[in-house]
């Protein structure tokens, strides 16, 4: 009787809530500002190879607005189903995932030389529908293994196999990239759970481990880490991406050349309006457009932590701070892939780079992310206001066995 009651109070709830209420503000006005820059940028770095392939000069712009605009609606449908409901469906859900990796192994097909990564001419790329199910499958799995997370034959072990499986599966495509950030996701959200430091120091040992077996037997990722090693010894011996990279940001020095006029997209760059956008960026904009971008994902990142310290109970926190490492993590690589921070990979900018699985998935986590945060305000005592710097410790505090120390404070302090 009482839960019907509480059900029906928070349905009428609900139905007063504003805009304002149902979506969080500052981080929808980061969202859309971040897309817009990529419209805007991708027309600029897609337009003439577009004309010069006989399409039309807004073929991959309206393509990518198309997809975009998809990808904001089922967004809102996201944001508007509590997110303890998908419990029934992960299993599932990972299940499909995993029968698409397959599915790719057996018929899967690639873009002009690039490898067979994608179904339907290439366009639909499963790993990266894997990263964002990742998340979500480890989240409710690990809620559900609380009790047992830090046995080894209960939780470790079972969960190694989980990424292991689905690692392996974008590794053999090959998809190193893709496969490393799976691994890295599912490191993160055990160390966020709770998980013990002498088992978090086992992962990392394993993972390094199977690395080293990586660079060994794939010829791409040892390329890329001898190209990678070579270019922190000599800028002029890092890989040609890397090198014209380099060239597009010191043509743009501070203040850029202007919006569609970078050179080094037509003569050099590679994949433009993809894996270089941001290199697009700095050369048109300067370093004062690309420090600004780089500030709006540092507010999505704040965004996101405040959400994930405001949600209702632990599993939101988990979704919504994991959701928020992930898209944080993209931006990283990508950005620092170019200026020779980090090896080679194809991660693509959040909201930004053209191409439509990943802009569709990255609008689906920020999906639960606003979801996360609607939820914990239909709670009758809502969370307490913490501050942002507690963020990331207050992830790993429902469970004490394996939590941060909570920091001290006065008696007599307020929150």
């Amino acid at each position: 009787m009482s839960e019907n009651s509480n059900s029906s109070g928070t349905r009428k709830q609900a139905a007063k809530f504003s805009f304002r209420d149902n979506f969080d503000l500052p981080l929808l006005v980061i969202v859309i500002t971040l897309f817009a820059v990529g419209l805007l940028m991708v027309y600029s770095a897609s337009w003439q190879m577009a004309r010069n392939q006989g399409y039309s000069e807004y073929d991959t712009v309206l393509r990518q607005m198309l997809i975009g605009v998809a990808g904001i609606i089922a967004m809102g449908i996201i944001t508007f189903i509590d997110y303890h409901r998908y419990r029934r469906y992960v299993v599932l859900g990972m299940f499909v995932i995993i029968i698409l990796l397959i599915t790719v192994l057996i018929f899967g097909q690639g873009t002009g030389t690039s490898p067979r990564r994608g179904l339907m001419n290439g366009s639909v790329q499963p790993s990266e529908f894997a990263k964002l199910m990742i998340i979500i499958y480890l989240s409710f799995w690990l809620d559900s293994k609380k009790e047992t997370m830090n046995q080894l034959s209960f939780g470790l072990v079972p969960l190694i196999a989980i990424v292991g499986v689905t690692a392996g599966l974008i590794l053999a495509q090959p998809d190193v990239s893709a496969a490393a950030t799976v691994v890295v996701l599912g490191g993160i959200l055990f160390f966020v759970a709770g998980g013990k430091l002498h088992q978090i120091l086992l992962v990392v040992g394993i993972t390094a481990i199977l690395g080293v077996l990586v660079v060994k037997l794939s010829s791409t990722a040892s390329t890329r880490l001898l190209d990678y090693w070579n270019g922190l010894q000599n800028p002029e011996q890092a890989s040609d991406h890397v090198k014209w990279s380099l060239e597009a940001i010191i043509n743009g020095g501070i203040f850029g050349v202007g919006i569609g006029r970078s050179t080094t997209k037509f003569i050099g760059l590679p994949v433009a309006s993809t894996d270089s956008i941001f290199a697009v960026i700095a050369e048109e904009t300067g370093l004062l457009g690309a420090f600004a971008v780089l500030a709006l994902y540092i507010a999505f990142i704040w965004r996101g932590l405040v959400i994930a310290q405001r949600a209702k109970d632990q599993l939101g926190r988990w979704l919504a701070g994991s959701i928020t490492i992930w898209i944080a993590l993209e931006a990283v690589i990508n950005t620092g892939v170019l200026v020779n921070l980090l090896p080679f990979a194809g991660n693509a900018l959040p909201f930004i780079s053209a191409g439509g699985s990943n802009l569709v998935t990255v609008f689906a986590g920020v999906g639960l992310l606003f979801g996360v945060a609607r939820q914990s305000k239909l709670e009758t005592e809502p969370v307490s206001e913490r501050s942002t710097s507690h963020a990331v410790v207050d992830l790993r505090r429902g469970d004490r066995r394996g939590s941060l120390p909570r920091p001290v404070r006065s008696t007599g302090s307020r929150e």
